[in-house]
């Protein structure tokens, strides 16, 4: 199953969000690939950035390069849990190559994350293949940028103190289901920055589950 967290504007927690569904996948036993189209995985998960070619390198090397080279680009995160970084290949972004990395993806064996970011913007690539996670903040500014979400889309809202919109606020603006909703909690900011989301993951990140 394909799982794609993206969002219409930076720093709302998209990568947060696929971390904390990768690895919740990965801690109920199964195996689960997170694959990393915004290049902040390796922060976030604690793990030293590769030098080594990745997703992004594969993307821009075009259809000469075969789709059984992505194996070979996965480093492990934990025992259940792959990551196959973005790499060098940071000019991607969209055409023809992303649609073939999803038909890939979608049709892997193990479940598979996509911290997508904002490359949603110029169009759903993965459209009608997988889950499709919009993250938003109760944000005046991010509302006004997407609007009503795509169809198929579900919402994960951090829900945000101190702002003036609610969450049913942001899910009547969008049209979009509510798949869950996420305090905001310094606590992962922490785990974030101290580099231990893989290992002391807080309790409040276990609302988002598995991927399906």
């Amino acid at each position: 199953m394909l799982t794609v967290c993206w969002s219409v504007k930076g720093g709302v927690g998209t990568s947060v969000v696929a971390a904390g569904l990768a690895l919740g996948t990965a801690a109920s036993g199964v195996d689960c690939l997170l694959v990393d189209l915004g290049g902040d995985q390796p922060s976030i998960l604690g793990v030293p950035a590769s030098g080594a070619p990745g997703v992004g390198d594969w993307l821009a090397a075009g259809p000469d390069v075969p789709v059984d080279a992505l194996a070979e680009l996965e480093s492990p995160v934990t025992d259940r849990l792959s990551l196959l970084h973005l790499g060098d290949g940071v000019g991607l972004v969209m055409g023809e190559r992303l649609e073939v990395l999803a038909a890939v993806l979608a049709g892997s064996s193990r479940p598979v994350v996509v911290d997508a970011g904002v490359t949603a913007a110029a169009g759903l690539w993965w459209s009608g293949r997988g889950e499709s996670l919009l993250v938003l903040r109760p944000c005046y500014l991010g509302l006004r940028r997407v609007g009503r979400a795509p169809a198929g889309s579900s919402l994960v809202v951090i829900d945000e103190p101190g702002r003036a919109l609610t969450t049913s606020d942001v899910t009547a603006a969008t049209g979009a289901p509510l798949r869950c909703r996420l305090p905001w909690d310094p606590a992962i900011a922490r785990a974030v920055d101290a580099g231990i989301l893989t290992t002391r993951s807080p309790r409040s990140m276990r609302v988002l589950g598995v991927a399906k």
